[in-house]
């Protein structure tokens, strides 16, 4: 490697702003190194530091890189390629339900279109369960949904408990529906936001009050056994939500 080539390497990849040193290198390597290909600091198409930069930059052995390297491979951000290196491959083929690749993501995006596909998703699956559910709830569901609807009436002024009934709501819901998969995708994606200021967005008591109304009509439509009552219910529920939460105040004053 020329002078120059390692310089340039060395001003594009400075070391690591770790405290202390990590207790798992390799798990630390691949974190800081997610975040700096979803940065653009390495971008798609071309190749990452050979392994002597990368060891020298994270002051790592050749195993701690490898192994870092494999990790990435694995959550679909680098492929390997005889005779060219590590290539950093384009988001489309990242694995956005992972959690380091997500948060990196959602942190980088300031129009919040990867907030806005995470709700997209949100609104298929849940609508789909809740369709679903309506077919399938037994009295204790239903009851056990009315009881946990009442409950977020009184709630409406202690937004972190009210949150937690919110989000018990849903996955009474997406149990009644018995798809695993989609409670697991879903479940996977809003444990990496739901502590996020930028999906969450703000919280106050006329917002509970808007987004509990909309948790009734869903409640109702399963309580009556009309799936595609529930299944609408559940879309209009997600989108009004998420649009208060992502607009700010003007649309919070829309939907009191």
């Amino acid at each position: 490697m020329t002078a120059a080539a390692r310089e340039t390497i060395l001003n594009t990849s400075a070391p690591p702003t770790w405290a202390r040193r990590p207790a798992n290198l390799a798990t630390a390597v691949t974190a800081e190194l997610v975040e700096r290909i979803v940065r653009g600091v390495h971008p798609p198409g071309t190749p990452l530091p050979p392994e002597p930069a990368l060891c020298e930059v994270f002051a790592v052995s050749r195993t701690v890189v490898r192994e870092a390297v494999k990790i990435l491979q694995e959550k679909g951000l680098v492929q390997v390629r005889q005779g060219s290196g590590t290539i950093v491959t384009p988001p489309s083929m990242w694995d956005m339900l992972d959690e380091l690749v997500l948060a990196a993501t959602i942190a980088e995006d300031d129009s919040l279109t990867i907030l806005d596909d995470l709700v997209a998703t949100r609104r298929v699956l849940e609508s789909d369960m809740a369709n679903v559910a309506a077919r399938l709830a037994d009295q204790e569901t239903i009851d056990r949904l009315r009881a946990l609807v009442d409950r977020m009436d009184e709630l409406v002024d202690d937004q972190v408990t009210y949150h937690e009934h919110d989000r018990a709501f849903h996955d009474v819901i997406m149990q009644a529906s018995g798809n695993r998969i989609a409670r697991g995708v879903v479940r996977a994606l809003e444990s990496q936001v739901v502590n996020t200021a930028r999906y969450m967005g703000r919280s106050e008591r006329a917002l509970c009050v808007a987004s509990n109304r909309g948790h009734r009509r869903i409640y109702e439509r399963i309580a009556a056994h009309d799936p595609d009552g529930a299944a609408e219910a559940m879309v209009t529920h997600i989108t009004e939500a998420w649009l208060v939460r992502r607009s700010g105040p003007d649309t919070a004053r829309l939907v009191r």
